[in-house]
C-alpha cells in the first residue's frame, strides 16, 4: 500500500535543503537536459543539477515540503525513472492486525518511502524506498516511535553487489549477443539454408523479434518519452535506426516475391538490427562498469563506517547496530577498531588514524575532551567516548553528501556540451533523412537498399552519449579523488576555476600557524605579572579570538581568578574593551592604541623586541594608561614552509594576510618563505586586499579558517577553508581541507589542472569522433571508390561501394563512450 510521501524540509531563508536522487534511463547529454527540465517544473524545486556520469540529480528545494510522488511523476512523464530499492525488516512487538496498520502508517510517513507491506505471520516489513531520501536509520526511528522494535534487516544489503539494473542489462546483453551471432551464422553459412523446409527469413524474424522488443525495449521507452515532450535523444537514434532495419526486413520476409519488392532486393537485415542492439548494449554495460570504477572513492568512504558499536548502558557493554546509537550514548572502542560515529573522548587516550578522512598519514593523538570521528581507526589504547552526532550529521556523512553534490553539479565548460546536445539529435535525424533521399536518387542500384543502410549508419554512429559523458565523468573521478586526499570540492565549477589560480592569499593565524597561541612573556612596571594577567583574562573571558583564549588559558593554568566585567565589546582587528570596577580597560594591538589615543611610552622598546622575535604583543591599558605588555606566540605549522615552496614552484604567487603588526608578520613570513606580506589588515580589509589582487589581473585563491576570513573567502575566485577551522569558513569556501595539511592547496590546484586536461581531451575526442565519422557514415567515401572499387581488405567495413557497415557504426559508437570514460578513469592514478 502506498501513500503520497512528502520530503519535509526545514530551513532558513538563507539556505536551501538539497536532496540527491538516483535517475534511471539516461543515455546522453540530451537526457540530462530533459530530466533537468522535468524536475524544474515540479513545485517547490528551486534548482536542479543532473549528472550523466553518476546518474543522479541533486535538487535544491524552496521552503516547505515536496511531494515525492510529484518528483516520480515528473521524471517518469519525461520517459525516465527514479531508482528505488527494496528492504525487508524484522519487526518485534507485532501482535495483531492493528499493529500491522500502525507500522505501515509509521513507515509510510517517511519521506522517500514509496510502498510498505507488513506480514503479521512473519513479523516482517517489506519497504520500497528511494535511496538518498530514506535510510534504514529513518525506518528504525519510525518503527520505534510507533512503539515497536526493529530487530534487524533480513538479508543485509551487500553494497558490493551488482545493481539490479546492471544485472538486467547483463541478461539482455547475453541474449542479444547469442541471437545476433546465431543470425549472422545462419545468414552467412550457405549450407544452413538447405537444412530448413521453409524460408530461412521466418526463423531469422523469430530470433530477431525478442532482441528488438525485449533487449531493445529501453530504447523504445526512452524514445517515446522524449517524443511526448517533442524532443529527442540517443534512444531516438537507436530506436529509429534499428526499427528501419528490422521493419524493412519484416516487410521483405512477409511480402518478398510480390510486386512490392523486386527479386534483386529481397535481402533482409535482421543481422544488422540485432547486432546494433547487441553492440549498443555492450557499450552501455561497459559504461556501467566504468561508472562503478569512477565512483569507487565515494563507495570507499561509505564503507568506512562499521555496522555495529560497543555501547555501555547501565555499566553493561552491549554490541548494537550503529543505527541504534543515540546522541549521548557512551561507546567503547578497542585498539584496531573503527570508531562508529562522531563524539568526544571521555576516558583513556589513544592515537587515531584519520587518514581516510584527512589524507594525513600520521595518527593523531587524542586525550580527554578531544573530538573523534566515525570511520577513523583507533590505532592504540582503549577509550570511551560520548556520541554527539549520528546518521546524516556525522563528519563522514557530510563528506559523502558533499562529494555526491559536487559530482552531480555542472562545470561551466559543460554548458558547451549541453548546448550542442540540445540540437545534436534533431540535426542527426535531419542528416539521416537527407542522406536517405540523396542516395535514393543518386546511389548505386539497388539504390533504396544503400539509402536505407546509409541512413541507419548515420543514426547509429552519432554519439551524443560520449559528448554528455565528457565533462561529468572527469568531474566524478576528480571530486572522488580529492576526497581521498581530504580535499572536499563543493562543486564542479569550483574544481574548474581552481586550475586558473595564479595567486594564493593565506591567513596567518590558524592557517600558516597552529591557531593555538600561548602566552610566552609578560612585561609590566606597574603591576605584578599575575595581577596583570588576571586583569587581562577578566576582559578576554568573553572573547572568541585565539589570542584572547590564550590569555584566559594562561590565567587558568596559574590558578588566577577572573573578575566580572561590564560593557564588554569586541573590536574586530583591534582587540577588546570592557568596564571593570568602574575603570575602562582596553586590551589590543598597536592600531587600537593609535585610535584610542593610548601611547606605549616606556614600553615601546619592549613591544618592538617582542615583535622582532616573531611574537604577537598586546598592551593592557586602564583609563588610558598602559599597565604592561603580554607577548603571545603561535607556532608555525611544520609543513607551512614546504607547502609555500611547492606553490611557488608551481608558479603561484603567495601572499600572507594578517591583523598582526608588521614586525611579527614579516618575521613569520621570513621563516616560511613568503615575500608579499600585508599586516595590520582588518577582517573587512582582507576582502579588499583580495579584490586588489584580482584588479591586478590575478586569479586569487583565499585560504582561511575563521569567521573573520569569511568576507575574503567570499570575494576570492576560489576559496579554501581549513577543515579544523570554523563552520562559517567551511560553509563559505569552495574547497574544504578536512585536515590541516597545507600541501592540500597545491594538490587541489594540480587535481583541478589534471581534471580540466581530461575534460578537454574528452570533449575533443567526442567532437572529433562525430565530426569525422558522421560524414563517413553518410557516404562521403563513395566518390573515392566509385572508379576503382573498394579494396578487398576494406570491404567488410565499407562494402563494395564505400558505405559504412551499420554494424561497425554501432561498434564505433560504443567504443567512443567507453573511450571517454576510460580517459576519465586515468585520473584515479593522480598522486
Amino acid at each position: 500500500m502506498s501513500c503520497p510521501s512528502c520530503y519535509n524540509v526545514g530551513m532558513t531563508t538563507e539556505t536551501r535543503e538539497r536532496i540527491t536522487v538516483p535517475i534511471t534511463g539516461m543515455t546522453c547529454a540530451a537526457c540530462v537536459v530533459h530530466v533537468s527540465h522535468a524536475l524544474e517544473g515540479v513545485p517547490a524545486v528551486a534548482d536542479v543539477s543532473v549528472s550523466l556520469a553518476s546518474e543522479k540529480a541533486t535538487i535544491a528545494l524552496e521552503n516547505g515540503a515536496i511531494k515525492v510522488d510529484a518528483l516520480l511523476d515528473a521524471v517518469e512523464d519525461a520517459g525516465y525513472g527514479i531508482a528505488t530499492d527494496n528492504i525487508n525488516l524484522s519487526v518485534g512487538g507485532i501482535t495483531s492486525a492493528a499493529c500491522v496498520s500502525h507500522i505501515e502508517h509509521a513507515l509510510n510517513g517517511i519521506g522517500g518511502v514509496l510502498d510498505v507491506g507488513v506480514n503479521l505471520a512473519t513479523e516482517c516489513a517489506s519497504v520500497e524506498y528511494i535511496p538518498g531520501l530514506a535510510t534504514v536509520s529513518d525506518m528504525r526511528h519510525a518503527v520505534e516511535d510507533a512503539g515497536y522494535s526493529l530487530l534487524g534487516v533480513i538479508g543485509e544489503h551487500d553494497d558490493a553487489a551488482t545493481p539490479r539494473d546492471v544485472l538486467i542489462l547483463q541478461r539482455k546483453l547475453a541474449v542479444s549477443i547469442v541471437i545476433a551471432a546465431a543470425i549472422m551464422a545462419l545468414m552467412f553459412i550457405p549450407a544452413a539454408h538447405g537444412l530448413l523446409p521453409f524460408n530461412m527469413d521466418y526463423l531469422l524474424l523469430a530470433l530477431a523479434t525478442p532482441v528488438q522488443f525485449w533487449c531493445g525495449r529501453q530504447f523504445y521507452h526512452g524514445a517515446l518519452g522524449a517524443l511526448k515532450h517533442r524532443t529527442s535523444n540517443m534512444n531516438t537514434l537507436i530506436a529509429v535506426g534499428t526499427s528501419v532495419a528490422y521493419f524493412y526486413s519484416v516487410a521483405v520476409t512477409l511480402l518478398g516475391g510480390t510486386f512490392f519488392f523486386a527479386d534483386a532486393s529481397t535481402a533482409t537485415f535482421f543481422d544488422t538490427s540485432t547486432a546494433i542492439i547487441a553492440l549498443v548494449l555492450l557499450g552501455k554495460y561497459l559504461e556501467a562498469r566504468a561508472k562503478e570504477r569512477a565512483s569507487i572513492a565515494i563507495r570507499g568512504l561509505m564503507g568506512l563506517q562499521p555496522s555495529t558499536a560497543n555501547v555501555i548502558r547501565d555499566d553493561v557493554e552491549t554490541r548494537i547496530a550503529i543505527d541504534d546509537l543515540r546522541v549521548g550514548d557512551v561507546v567503547l572502542v578497542r585498539p584496531g577498531e573503527r570508531i562508529p560515529v562522531d563524539g568526544t573522548l571521555l576516558e583513556g587516550n589513544s592515537s587515531v588514524d584519520e587518514s581516510m578522512l584527512t589524507g594525513e598519514s600520521l595518527p593523531i593523538d587524542k586525550s580527554i575532551g578531544d573530538a573523534v570521528f566515525g570511520g577513523t581507526v583507533n590505532a592504540m589504547g582503549s577509550f570511551t567516548y560520548r556520541v554527539i552526532k549520528v546518521g546524516r550529521d556525522t563528519m563522514l556523512a557530510r563528506i559523502v553528501r558533499l562529494v555526491e553534490e559536487a559530482q552531480a553539479s555542472k562545470a561551466p565548460v559543460q554548458r558547451l556540451a549541453d548546448t550542442v546536445a540540445a540540437y545534436f539529435v534533431p540535426a542527426v535525424i535531419i542528416v539521416a533523412v537527407l542522406t536517405f533521399a540523396f542516395w535514393l536518387l543518386l546511389g548505386p542500384p539497388p539504390s533504396y537498399i544503400h539509402a536505407t543502410l546509409t541512413a541507419v549508419a548515420v543514426l547509429i554512429i552519432a554519439c551524443p552519449c560520449a559528448l554528455g559523458l565528457a565533462t561529468p565523468a572527469a568531474i566524478m573521478v576528480g571530486t572522488g579523488k580529492g576526497a581521498e586526499f581530504g580535499i572536499l570540492i563543493r562543486s564542479a565549477e569550483s574544481l574548474e576555476r581552481a586550475h586558473k589560480v595564479s595567486a594564493v592569499a593565506l591567513d596567518k593565524t590558524g592557517t600558516l600557524t597552529h591557531g593555538t597561541p600561548s602566552v610566552v612573556e609578560i612585561v609590566s612596571a606597574e603591576l605584578p605579572d599575575d595581577e596583570l594577567l588576571s586583569l587581562a583574562a577578566s576582559v578576554e573571558r568573553g572573547s572568541e579570538h585565539p589570542l584572547g583564549k590564550a590569555i584566559v588559558e594562561a590565567a587558568n593554568e596559574r590558578g588566577l581568578r577572573a573578575s566580572a566585567v561590564e560593557d564588554f565589546r569586541a573590536l574586530p582587528g583591534f582587540g577588546v574593551s570592557a568596564t571593570l570596577n568602574g575603570d575602562a580597560v582596553l586590551l589590543g594591538n598597536l592600531a587600537v592604541s593609535l585610535n584610542e589615543g593610548v601611547t606605549l611610552k616606556a614600553y615601546k622598546s619592549f613591544w618592538e623586541a617582542m615583535a622582532e622575535r616573531g611574537n604577537t604583543p598586546v598592551f593592557l591599558a586602564r583609563n588610558g594608561e598602559v599597565l604592561g605588555l603580554i607577548a603571545i606566540a603561535d607556532t608555525i605549522r611544520p609543513e607551512a614552509k614546504s607547502a609555500v615552496s611547492q606553490l611557488r614552484r608551481d608558479g603561484i604567487d603567495v601572499v600572507m594576510l594578517t591583523g598582526d603588526n608588521p614586525h611579527t608578520a614579516k618575521e613569520v613570513a621570513r621563516q616560511i618563505g613568503i615575500d608579499h606580506v600585508v599586516a595590520e589588515v582588518l577582517p573587512g580589509d582582507k576582502a579588499a586586499e583580495v579584490k586588489a589582487l584580482q584588479d591586478s589581473g590575478q586569479v586569487v585563491a583565499m585560504v582561511g579558517d575563521g569567521i573573520n576570513d569569511a568576507p575574503a573567502l567570499a570575494q576570492a575566485d576560489v576559496s579554501f577553508a581549513i577543515g579544523a577551522g570554523s563552520d562559517v569558513a567551511a560553509e563559505t569556501a569552495d574547497i574544504t581541507i578536512v585536515g590541516t595539511d597545507l600541501h592540500a592547496i597545491s594538490r587541489a590546484i594540480s587535481l583541478s589542472k589534471a581534471t580540466m586536461r581530461s575534460i578537454r581531451q574528452n570533449l575533443f575526442w567526442a567532437f572529433a569522433y562525430n565530426v569525422a565519422l558522421i560524414p563517413v557514415a553518410a557516404g562521403v567515401l563513395y566518390p573515392l571508390f566509385a572508379g576503382s572499387g573498394v579494396p578487398d581488405t576494406l570491404v567488410p567495413v565499407l562494402g563494395e561501394h564505400g558505405f559504412l557497415n551499420p554494424i561497425l557504426a554501432a561498434a564505433a559508437m560504443a567504443i567512443s563512450s567507453v573511450t571517454v570514460l576510460g580517459n576519465s578513469l586515468r585520473l584515479r592514478r593522480f598522486k
